[in-house]
């Protein structure tokens, strides 16, 4: 327990939230292990907002202590599907590195919550990559991580004064299927979250993209109802 103000609270941790299966799972997680979780959201110019609602209502639902938005518009550099409307989303499995990738996403997001780790003088960061259903991201892999992790404390003033930091990645070697089923386990309303790479304005999945396959997929495989609203459209 950590004193502050004269009065003990719990280790903070900073959780990236994207409004997603897996970040919604991490914070479950996160909360199950007695951090004070500050959620935090990138709104980088992605296709849709449906995913950041989605953060809303699951940083609420799990009591996170604060849901922060950092804006970053990645859409002035383009080079992805989801930051450019001139690229389509794939909708069928493709070899090698999908145009989903959005260049420098984690590293950008995992930065602003080191800077928020920082002035909340948390050392822990909790963020869902999964190197599994990981869709081909050169920036969800567990050398990626640890080297993020060995940058932030060389780079740091808390790390430097003897306060280094963590990168927790709890679902990195999980499957989809043992995703959902612990975040069952842990009272995650899967039905709140928006995994889909092009969901419509109510949040609706299309049912196609790469994450809405991994998505139904896991829930087949965790024998767990499928909560996720599809398309009129979808197949």
């Amino acid at each position: 327990m950590a004193q502050r103000g004269g009065a003990l609270s719990m280790k903070n941790a900073v959780v990236l939230l994207s409004g997603g299966l897996d970040s919604a799972t991490v914070l479950a997680m996160a909360q199950q292990q007695g951090f004070t979780c500050y959620a935090l959201s990138v709104d980088y110019g992605q296709r849709h907002h449906a995913e950041l609602a989605a953060a809303q209502r699951v940083a609420k639902t799990l009591g996170a202590q604060e849901l922060r938005v950092v804006h970053i518009d990645l859409t002035g550099f383009g080079g992805s599907s989801l930051t450019d409307n001139k690229i389509a989303v794939p909708e069928l499995p493709s070899a090698g590195i999908p145009s989903t990738y959005v260049p420098a996403r984690n590293t950008i997001m995992l930065s602003l919550a080191l800077a928020w780790a920082e002035v909340l003088q948390a050392q822990d960061i909790f963020v869902g990559i999964n190197a599994v259903d990981y869709s081909g991201y050169p920036d969800c892999r567990p050398d990626y991580i640890n080297a993020f992790e060995r940058m932030a404390n060389l780079a740091t003033k808390a790390a430097v004064e003897g306060r280094p930091l963590t990168i927790h990645s709890p679902l990195l070697y999980m499957s989809k299927a043992e995703i959902i089923a612990a975040g069952t386990q842990l009272g995650v309303d899967y039905a709140q979250t928006v995994s889909c790479y092009q969901a419509d304005e109510r949040g609706y999945a299309c049912g196609v993209c790469d994450s809405c396959r991994l998505r139904r997929a896991g829930f087949i495989a965790a024998n767990v109802i499928d909560p996720t609203k599809y398309c009129a459209t979808a197949s």
